[in-house]
């Protein structure tokens, strides 16, 4: 039995194999139909969602199994004991999916399970996601041999790009984070990250034209929400979310910041128009972003699967 809390019990051979998956499940969908026929999935959501939520429940469906979802708000884990809860789950279903908030939550999920257990996000890392944004390079590339260029938050999304760069040792990514968002990431991840070559983290004081030059060089460039989502509408978080949007602002990912570059950009969604990314480049690039997005599924069908059938 294998969980995925994140990329660290995992080697590039193994996550080159899910990738693989990943594409013949999307090219060749009839051949997977009923590859989980009899098995159940139970996702548990504590975060809100889109993606997660549908994506996996019809990831489920597609390869023949069944999904059943629970809101966190509605389970008994906000007042039981939550490993003998954990354990019940696993009693009546081959595979649990968890959104949490805590990493701390997800890391008590992967020691209790007894059936394989997928981090969907938590405050740390959001392996997942990060699938399918390779999944999506590999179909516009060709590879993952290529130049990404993140500017925004240093999150959940952002760590888990630089644990795949680092562990599959192709292409390289280039961090501008002026933002650090509180993570159980350590110094000593991001440094041992650089020492493979494969992330350079930049300096978030460079002046915005030495910024706009790295961009001519990439061939995609990320970017996601700046406040993360249960905080983006909260009142009592009015204030830090004004602090953020102004500090952040001049890293917009904007036409002018786009200016001589080819790059293609990428948004893990939800997108929020006119701070992290400006409409005219969300209506640039919305197919891009709508093609990462509908491989979460992809992604999320052969993780399913590697975890039910060859682990």
């Amino acid at each position: 039995m294998k969980n995925m809390l994140n990329f660290k019990n995992f080697s590039s051979e193994e996550l080159s194999q899910i990738l693989e998956i990943a594409l013949d499940m999307k090219k060749n969908p009839e051949k997977y139909a009923d590859s989980l026929k009899g098995k159940k999935l139970y996702t548990l959501f504590e975060k809100t969602s889109t993606r997660t939520y549908l994506s996996f429940s019809t990831a489920m469906t597609e390869l023949g199994g069944t999904a059943y979802n629970q809101l966190w708000r509605d389970s008994n884990f906000v007042l039981g004991e939550p490993v003998s809860e954990i354990r019940y789950v696993g009693r009546n279903v081959d595979i649990i999916m968890a959104r949490l908030i805590k990493n701390e939550t997800v890391e008590l999920f992967g020691a209790n399970t007894i059936v394989p257990f997928i981090n969907g996000c938590d405050s740390s890392y959001h392996p997942c996601q990060i699938l399918a944004d390779a999944l999506t390079v590999i179909e516009k590339f060709g590879s993952l041999d290529i130049n990404l260029m993140y500017v925004g938050a240093k999150n959940n999304v952002f760590n888990s790009l630089v644990e795949l760069f680092a562990k599959m040792k192709k292409g390289r990514l280039y961090g501008l984070t002026p933002l650090v968002n509180k993570t159980v990431c350590g110094a000593d991840f991001y440094e041992a990250a650089k020492a493979t070559g494969h992330y350079i983290e930049l300096d978030p004081a460079m002046p915005m034209d030495e910024a706009q030059s790295y961009a001519k060089k990439m061939q995609v460039i990320y970017t996601d929400t700046w406040v993360d989502m249960e905080f983006f509408n909260n009142p009592a978080y009015q204030k830090q979310k004004e602090e953020t949007l102004a500090k952040m602002m001049p890293y917009q990912i904007s036409d002018a910041f786009l200016e001589g570059s080819d790059a293609l950009v990428f948004h893990d969604m939800p997108i929020h128009a006119g701070f992290e990314i400006s409409q005219s480049v969300l209506d640039k690039h919305m197919e891009t972003i709508l093609d990462q997005a509908e491989n979460r599924r992809h992604a999320e069908k052969a993780v399913l699967y590697y975890l039910l059938t060859k682990c």
